[in-house]
């Protein structure tokens, strides 16, 4: 790839997008040949906030391609509890490692770690930021599914708060897709994500009700409202619940809609949708392995 890190969707073109996409398929298709692709690398987990699937799912990327991971641990286990600054621990784990991965629940985080290491930097989560990685597993199960061109998706949600949608709509600006925006007026778009699509060319449908629009979609791209994120917790409240899809929900959709998820769900998927053909985000997890495998492959080998 052209980058040294990936530290936002807005890198991503869609030439490294479709690179890193049909990488992942030939893992997917072949994984045992990418077995010692990377034997001897270590990647380095520094994840200052909660996570399974992101984080369980690089250290598997890492492992099958031949190498092996070293983890900071968790906040309260490391050097961060005595003061240790970000800048400080990434240049002491740069030196144990070939690449790192970064989760910190500051927006813009992973730019600065970014400046203080020379091993490429991946951001796993930057707040209310962005999550390219979870964009470009995001992407890969779009294309199996239902293909990125001529695309109408609706991402429904926190929108505001959510990194995921921030990257994926940045992301699929590269693509023929039509997004349409469905959230409590609370949760818009932030005004400077707006301004970003627009910027990129794409057209911002925003909606308040799901029903208006669930006909029309080959994608419906679902978030939780992220209780973690608000500062009021009295706000959280009185919006948590308002968005939900279950099988009475879906009657109204195309038999070949997608229905994807990032995950962790509370309530706003109803588990009668498991075991539908409509649902894709246990798939869309699984993905997140070759896809990573993809990229961690593409980077080291860039680095090398």
């Amino acid at each position: 790839m052209r980058h040294d890190h990936l530290l936002t969707a807005n890198q991503l073109t869609r030439e490294d997008i479709e690179l890193v996409l049909d990488r992942a398929a030939e893992v997917d298709a072949n994984p045992a040949s990418f077995g010692q692709r990377h034997a001897g690398t270590l990647l380095g987990l520094c994840f200052f906030e909660p996570s399974t699937r992101t984080k369980m799912s690089f250290e598997a990327a890492m492992k099958r391609l031949g190498g092996d991971v070293v983890d900071m641990g968790s906040v309260d286990s490391s050097s961060v509890k005595k003061g240790e600054s970000l800048a400080d621990t990434v240049r002491v784990v740069e030196g144990y490692t070939d690449a790192l991965v970064l989760r910190h629940p500051l927006m813009g985080a992973a730019k600065m770690a970014s400046e203080f290491v020379d091993v490429p930097l991946v951001n796993a989560g930057d707040g209310a930021g962005h999550h390219p990685t979870q964009t470009l597993l995001d992407l890969y199960t779009i294309r199996e599914n239902a293909g990125l061109d001529d695309l109408t998706i609706g991402i429904m949600g926190d929108l505001k708060y959510g990194r995921t949608v921030h990257s994926l709509a940045t992301a699929l600006t590269n693509f023929d897709a039509t997004q349409h925006f469905v959230s409590p007026e609370s949760l818009k778009l932030p005004r400077s994500v707006r301004y970003d699509l627009h910027e990129a060319g794409a057209t911002v449908r925003e909606h308040t009700d799901i029903e208006e629009v669930l006909p029309q979609l080959d994608v419906l791209y679902v978030t939780r409202i992220q209780r973690e994120r608000f500062p009021d917790e009295n706000e959280y409240h009185r919006i948590a619940g308002e968005y939900q899809i279950d099988a009475g929900t879906l009657q109204a959709a195309s038999d070949d809609l997608t229905v994807m998820h990032p995950l962790p769900r509370v309530d706003e998927i109803a588990p009668e949708i498991d075991g539908t053909d409509y649902a894709r985000y246990f798939e869309q997890a699984h993905n997140g392995v070759p896809v990573r495998m993809a990229l961690l492959d593409l980077l080291l080998e860039d680095s090398a």
